[in-house]
């Protein structure tokens, strides 16, 4: 095998090396594409409502918000969608209440950081933001593992006006990632916050996290009847300066949030699982994930299930996972009446249905 061997002027530089890297982008459905669990959600909850990898946590009892992907997005840049939040309801936000939009990471996706050691890894966070109300917001980064954080503001100039916001977080020397798949780091754009929140002073370098000096000077959002406010391009990366969006293939990125959260879908023509029936009226079948997940799932459905076999489709009810479930696939048990032995396929009925798995941070 012939080997070649560089010449002087073709050195492998970090910055060579640096340009052919994939996947930079800490962020997951930056681009807002990927909505599994739906478009809209009315008066949401603290919880993942509509799109992938991104939830709200809500504490603002006197408020509603709407969630829903939409596709006003700024002009000229690649992106379709976005996140629009609407105010349905305003209210008073006082003391502990809290809007917050938030991503959560994993601690074994961030040990390159070096966070903990002298040579920790700054992080910028780039995206384009669009509100029908102009003021200061506050975007924080909350270490999980050592009860950390650090706040930066950005400001909306115009008002229904898409802009693009850029923030630099200084690495953090004190306290390393543990290297699992547990939430070792959130991002949060606040919305809104109590005075619980923002009665100090905003903790713009990394320390002990104070919730006092989390959203000091924050723009409440929810206390106003009709207030909107819409995000998309999110990209959170290793550097000091923000590089372009990094688009992915709607295939890779639909993969990326399945190892969270995998809907699988289908009329009475699709098979979801197989299996047997191992008496008169129960049935067991295995299911295969589509990709695999962060740990075992939960598991939820929608809709109305038959089991189809030779002697016809009983309905299939008290659908539930049967031990326990791994993260590649699991064992599926219903309730029908069927013959011993025989085999048979789970399938939604003409209406459809869904089986939803859950492995969110």
């Amino acid at each position: 095998m012939a080997i070649t061997r560089l010449g002087p002027n073709q050195d492998i530089t970090a910055a060579k090396i640096a340009g052919t890297i994939n996947f930079k982008n800490l962020i997951i459905n930056g681009d807002m594409s990927i909505a599994q669990r739906g478009t809209s959600s009315s008066s949401v909850s603290t919880g993942y409502n509509t799109l992938d990898r991104f939830n709200i946590i809500q504490s603002n009892s006197s408020a509603n918000w709407d969630e829903s992907q939409s596709t006003d997005v700024p002009t000229g840049q690649g992106f379709f969608n976005s996140w629009k939040l609407l105010v349905s309801s305003g209210g008073a936000i006082t003391g502990s209440q809290r809007t917050i939009v938030r991503q959560k990471f994993e601690g074994q996706n961030l040990q390159y950081l070096k966070k903990g050691t002298s040579s920790a890894e700054s992080l910028t966070l780039s995206f384009w933001v669009k509100s029908s109300t102009t003021g200061t917001y506050i975007c924080e980064l909350r270490d999980n593992d050592n009860t950390r954080s650090i706040s930066k503001s950005y400001t909306i100039n115009s008002a229904s006006t898409w802009e693009k916001k850029t923030l630099t977080f200084a690495g953090d020397t004190t306290g390393a990632f543990d290297n699992d798949n547990s939430a070792s780091l959130d991002i949060w754009w606040w919305l809104d916050a109590g005075t619980d929140y923002t009665s100090g002073t905003l903790q713009t370098s990394w320390g002990a996290r104070t919730n006092a000096n989390s959203a000091v000077g924050q723009t409440n959002l929810g206390t106003t009847t009709n207030n909107e406010w819409y995000i998309t391009g999110v990209q959170l990366e290793a550097d000091t300066s923000a590089s372009d969006f990094e688009f992915l293939p709607y295939d890779v990125n639909l993969q990326r949030c399945q190892r969270y959260f995998a809907k699988q879908t289908g009329g009475n023509a699709t098979t979801l699982s197989m299996g047997t029936f191992y008496a008169t009226n129960g049935w067991l079948g295995y299911l295969k994930f589509t990709t695999t997940m962060r740990s075992a799932p939960s598991l939820s459905t929608s809709g109305t299930f038959v089991i189809r076999s030779p002697a016809g489709a009983p309905t299939a009810s008290s659908i539930a996972i049967s031990g326990d479930a791994g993260v590649d696939s699991l064992s599926l048990e219903a309730s029908a009446t069927g013959t011993s032995g025989h085999g048979g396929l789970f399938r939604p009925d003409a209406s459809g249905g869904s089986l939803s798995l859950d492995a969110e941070l």
